[in-house]
């Protein structure tokens, strides 16, 4: 179909004018499957967490020229343009993958839980029974204490297990001395 360079003019700006979004016509998600989490040990006994943090996904509705307008040669619009609504979903923020030191399985004894438990209670991010087990509800308190540090994940960082005074070592790279410090 033969299209007059005006209409195309006009359809191209009247496209162009569609494409500024109203915040209310997007609507934002994030992907809810988490990818399972890894821990592995290194060769100097340190353990390494690998957790995904899920994509930001954005739905945009917009409204496209479906029949652009039929405009006579004086200039007078003979047939308005037709709209239609187009939905796509836009990722805003790709996966990534998180790498962390973490402690040990052997380290995460009932005990240990429980203290972690009761030092995640004194920061208010825990209000669940201090019971030793690693509960969601454990997890999610975990995350709530890291995420404001840059860490995404459920999975207690050795980092975060020293600050909480949980643990008080660190790993030492491979090759290198541990200085004992009084």
């Amino acid at each position: 179909m033969n299209t007059h360079p005006i209409i195309a003019g006009c359809a191209a700006l009247l496209v162009a004018a569609c494409g500024s979004l109203n915040p209310a016509d997007v609507a934002r998600s994030t992907n809810p499957a988490r990818v399972a989490p890894r821990v592995s040990a290194d060769s100097t006994g340190a353990c390494w967490a690998k957790d995904a943090t899920p994509a930001v996904i954005e739905t945009v509705t917009e409204q496209v020229v479906a029949q652009p307008a039929q405009v006579s040669a004086d200039g007078s619009v003979l047939y308005p343009a037709v709209y239609k609504t187009v939905r796509h979903q836009v990722i805003v923020e790709p996966q990534r993958e998180l790498s962390f030191e973490t402690p040990c399985a052997h380290l995460l004894t009932p005990e240990f839980i429980a203290s972690l438990q009761r030092a995640l209670a004194v920061r208010r991010v825990y209000g669940g029974q201090i019971n030793g087990e690693m509960t969601p509800r454990t997890r999610r308190a975990i995350r709530a204490y890291q995420q404001p540090q840059g860490l995404d994940s459920a999975i207690l960082s050795s980092l975060a297990a020293r600050q909480l005074g949980l643990v008080s070592y660190e790993s030492v790279p491979e090759g290198w001395e541990r200085v004992e410090r009084d």
